[in-house]
């Protein structure tokens, strides 16, 4: 069972940025079973909130139901207060939420970005529910240090929203040609105050 587990958390590769008005999200889209290609079709970032999005890495049924879990409690609150749910209170909930299944854990390790009244933030989620805030850039997945490698190098503060989204394909793409887990093409989100904007582009198959 312990086997199974580590196998589920091989492959993918996520990436976040921060620019100047908002947050780039993006994806590749393979899912793999150990060598095996489950799916060329995979999603792996979802809008949870209006302004809000979270991608997913690790187990596919996991992800899924967090995503689903995330999209009411948003809604609800939303519902409830009349205004949306923060970034920061996002990822909070998030975070207590697998806290809570430590003995049984959701093998997953996510990111939360999105805009709100404080303005663009991402933060990165782990199994345990721990949650980290990211200032500039982060990367999750089997992908993930060889999207750092491009991340690290070509980053800049002050990026305008087509620098950020380049950038985040071109980190996704190193770790495509890398990575035998992660492949497909791409999906990338982009989040300001005016908009949550999903589109893709074609990736690699390896």
């Amino acid at each position: 069972m312990m086997q199974q587990s580590s196998d589920i958390l091989k492959g993918t590769t996520t990436v976040g940025l921060v620019f100047d008005d908002g947050v780039v999200l993006a994806t590749e889209r393979r899912a793999t079973m150990g060598n095996m290609i489950a799916s060329k079709k995979a999603k792996k970032v979802y809008q949870i909130a209006e302004r809000i999005g979270m991608t997913t890495a690790g187990g596919v049924g996991d992800a899924q139901q967090l995503a689903r879990l995330m999209q009411v409690e948003c809604s609800l609150y939303h519902i409830r207060r009349g205004k949306p749910m923060t970034v920061t209170a996002s990822a909070s909930l998030l975070s207590n939420v697998l806290n809570q299944h430590r003995m049984m854990p959701y093998y997953v390790q996510l990111l939360v970005g999105g805009v709100d009244k404080n303005g663009p933030s991402i933060f990165s989620v782990d199994a345990m529910g721990g949650a980290s805030p990211e200032d500039d850039i982060v990367a999750t997945g089997s992908g993930s240090p060889f999207a750092y490698g491009v991340l690290e190098d070509r980053y800049k503060k002050g990026f305008n929203e087509k620098e950020a989204v380049d950038l985040a394909t071109r980190a996704l793409t190193s770790a495509m040609r890398r990575d035998s887990a992660s492949g497909e093409d791409i999906s990338i989100v982009v989040i300001t105050k005016d908009k949550y904007e999903e589109s893709s582009k074609k990736g690699i198959t390896n």
